[in-house]
């Protein structure tokens, strides 16, 4: 059984590339009380890929998840900044008031 929730969703956006990317991460139990690993990524908007990985024990599934989470940080992958239009910023949304 997991000990508690792993949940991970970031972003990759930079404007002068046309690069708008996710990668979202996930530790879910199994039915047979396994630890699986859901990996999901593609361009924000689209449906993207996935890729599950299966482990004995939920320790190893956090290895994992902790290993892809410094290699997408290092590739400049950050938390989306805010749940609404990411063109909106918070400085127009004041001006609009």
């Amino acid at each position: 059984m997991i000990a508690q929730p792993y949940h991970l969703y970031v972003e990759r956006i930079d404007a002068t590339k046309n690069m708008a990317r996710f990668y979202a991460l996930s530790i879910q139990p199994t039915l047979f009380g396994q630890a699986s690993l859901l990996r999901c990524w593609g361009r924000i908007g689209c449906r993207g890929q996935q890729k599950v990985h299966m482990f004995e024990h939920e320790d190893e599934a956090v290895c994992l998840f902790l290993e892809l989470l410094s290699q997408k940080r290092k590739k400049g992958y950050r938390p989306r900044t805010s749940c609404g239009n990411p063109r909106v910023s918070a400085r127009s949304a004041r001006a609009a008031r």
